[in-house]
Order: C-alpha cells, then structure tokens, then sequence
C-alpha cells in the first residue's frame, strides 16, 4: 500500500487519474519517489476508500442446513472497521448483527465467520429474504459501503392431498386433484396409474391411445373427457421441487358400465309397485274400511230431556219409565 500526504497527494490523484497512463511516469513529487506503472495509479486511486465483495450474492440453500454469507473487505485503511448485518424481509428492516454480537431470530444459530461473513446454521424457511452487509471504517476515505445477499431457502414437499373418485360410468368426464402447499420453490406435479408415470396429455404418448387425459403439472389436476375402461386402477401423485419429493397414497378409480336395461327394468318395477299400491287404497276404501261408524249398536245417544222429568233405562226393558209423574 502507498504511503500519501493527504493535504497533496489525494488532489494530485484525483486529477491525475483522469488521464490514460500507457507509460511509467513520477507522481506526486515532493511527497513520496515511486515510479508506477498505469495499473500501480488505479490501485492508488482506491485508496483511503472501503470496498466490499461477495463469493456468491445469490445463495440457494435446502432447509436446516448450514449456509455462509459472503462479506469481503477488499480495500481499506482501518484496522477495525464497524461491521453490521441487516436482514431485510416484507419492506421491514431488523438487525442481524450489530453491535458485536448476533441478535433476533439469528441468535444462537449463527456466528460470524472472519472480520465480515456472516454463518447461519440450520436454516428455516423464514430465514429466506435479502441480508445487507454493511462497514463503516473510519480512517478511509469513502467510510461506508454495503453490500447485499439474497438469501434463497428450499423447502422439501410434504405428501400432498389427493382427490380420486371412487367409481365413475364408462364415457363421463372425471378430475383428479393433487395439492401441496408446504415446498418452496412450488412444486410440480406428476400422476401415476398403477405405478406408470402418466404423460401431460394422452394423445403425446401411444401407450394411452385409448385414454383422453390432460394433466396440468402446475396446478396438478388430471382431467379425463370420457373414461374408458382401462382407465380403472390405482391413481397416486407425486409433488416435487429442487429440494425433494413426496406422494399421497393410492387410491382407486372404478369405471364402470352403464346399464340402460337393467334402468329401464328397474324404473318400471317402481312403477308396478306404486300402481299396486293405489289400486290397494282405492279397493279399501270403496269397502268402507276408511268410514268410521259410530253408531254401531254400541252406542246410544240419550234424547233430550224435559224439564222435572228423569229417565232411567233398565236391564231388562228395552225403552224407558218415568221415575216421577209429570207436572201438567
């Protein structure tokens, strides 16, 4: 590194660095004697400035694994530059690390690797957003620069939820669903019928000739026009992205054949059975076993009586006797 007179030499290279050096020239006389060569003058150009770099500013890491964030000091005058980490997430700001030590979610799960690097162990989904690395060195020129990290975590599917009719009539349309909402990045899905991967379209492939499917691998969504036959059998789906793959288990799918007689005979044994049954109730009826008589022989309704006169109908007499004479 160069040794400069800062009230001389920093103005000095300002003003020389406009100019394309192509041949080895003295600098800033009168302050140190070095001759240099065009690429010696940038680099004194950068001096008394901080500057930042990174091995991979797009990192991709699978959930629960280890992952460093590169942070490099390239150039700078200051021993013990101030370091700090920010993590940016949803338009909201938080500290990673700062002063000397890690803070929030991180703490305890990550460390800081070297003067600048930041580790974070057995990362989780919620560690996926952009980390800005900043230092700020006093005794530079240009004290501050940042740079940032866009930190990718992939999240292995679960087994997805898979929808499959159970019985289905030979020529009527049927969907299968499969849906899976934990992976990171989205995964794609695939269907299989008895352990045979099914293509995106039936008609790409002469092995399904006599299917008519189209399977949508982004929504995973298996539409069949008019099920056939050998489209009976067990369905199952897998869900898959860069970090892994799951699958629901089988289950089964009947097609079956319609059979228009055994309809038409069936409507009309309902039919036979409601005529019966009204021919019954009307029989019944005209017989008199829906009248109800009640005056059957074995009840008597007793006439009026007058006023000071009781009758007393006996056991052995057929009509009544007065009990008192009557008052003319």
């Amino acid at each position: 590194m160069y040794l400069w007179n800062k009230t001389v030499c920093v103005l000095k290279l300002n003003l020389i660095c406009k100019f394309k050096i192509s041949r080895r020239i003295p600098v800033c006389t009168g302050c140190v004697r070095l001759w240099m060569t065009a690429t010696d003058l940038v680099r004194g150009c950068l001096i008394g400035a901080v500057n930042l770099k990174s091995s991979n500013q797009n990192p991709v890491v699978r959930e629960f694994e280890s992952v460093e964030l590169s942070c490099i000091i390239t150039d700078s005058q200051t021993n013990d530059p101030r370091i700090e980490w920010k993590k940016i997430q949803d338009d909201q700001t938080t500290y990673v690390f700062f002063d000397n030590k890690i803070q929030g979610h991180l703490a305890g799960r990550a460390e800081l690797l070297g003067k600048t690097s930041l580790k974070i162990l057995n990362v989780t989904r919620s560690d996926t957003a952009s980390y800005r690395c900043e230092v700020v060195a006093r005794n530079d020129h240009k004290e501050i620069d940042e740079i940032v990290i866009d930190l990718t975590v992939q999240v292995k599917p679960v087994a997805p939820v898979c929808r499959v009719p159970k019985a289905v009539p030979v020529g009527k349309s049927a969907t299968l669903h499969c849906q899976e909402n934990e992976g990171y990045p989205r995964p794609h899905y695939r269907w299989y019928r008895n352990d045979i991967p099914l293509p995106t379209d039936s008609k790409a492939n002469p092995r399904f000739r006599n299917s008519s499917f189209v399977l949508n691998p982004e929504t995973g969504t298996l539409v069949f026009n008019a099920v056939h036959k050998e489209d009976s059998g067990q369905y199952y789906c897998f869900a898959t992205n860069e970090a892994g793959s799951a699958h629901c288990e089988g289950q089964e799918m009947e097609v079956y054949d319609l059979n228009i007689a055994g309809i038409i005979g069936g409507v009309l044994v309902v039919l036979a059975v409601l005529v019966l049954i009204t021919l019954g109730i009307c029989c019944a009826y005209r017989r008199g076993y829906f009248i109800n008589n009640k005056q059957n022989g074995e009840s008597y309704k007793n006439p009026g009586k007058p006023d000071g006169v009781n009758y007393i109908r006996t056991d052995d007499e057929g009509d009544f006797r007065h009990k008192s004479s009557f008052v003319i």
